[in-house]
């Protein structure tokens, strides 16, 4: 057994994408564009009500996927060598944007992840202990 995707009949491969891709305003700049753009992700209290609110509302995941997501993080916070800095990277000829000029050159991307693995620990809990008590190779 494996786990699926939520959305498309393949094997769910977790992705860092998941937790910052609620922050890019790409033909939305109007609407969610301007909710984000009063939050600086540079000040800590901002990020942690920019992620709760934003980031981790992921309703279309299961207690399992977001289980998968939260181990995934852990193990990348872990990597010295992963470069988080790539993840907020948005290449000219790539459909996307950020909402404020602060989220293409964070000072510590690493930190903001960091803050979404804890927050997402606290927020999710109930999702991953239900997980915790499974056996992953089941799914």
């Amino acid at each position: 057994m494996m786990l699926m995707h939520p959305f498309i009949n393949e094997e769910f491969v977790p992705d860092l994408t998941w937790f910052i891709g609620q922050f890019d305003v790409y033909d939305r700049e109007e609407t969610l564009g301007a909710i984000l753009e009063v939050y600086n992700p540079e000040n800590k209290r901002d990020r942690s009500e920019l992620i709760v609110k934003y980031g981790l509302n992921l309703e279309c995941l299961s207690y399992r996927h977001k289980y998968v997501l939260v181990r995934f993080l852990g193990d990348k916070l872990n990597d010295p060598d992963f470069d988080f800095k790539s993840l907020f990277e948005i290449d000219e000829d790539c459909a996307g944007s950020w909402p404020r000029g602060e989220w293409y050159n964070l000072q510590s991307p690493k930190e903001f992840l960091q803050d979404v693995y804890v927050l997402a620990k606290e927020t999710w809990k109930e999702d991953l202990k239900k997980a915790a008590l499974e056996d992953p190779s089941t799914w």
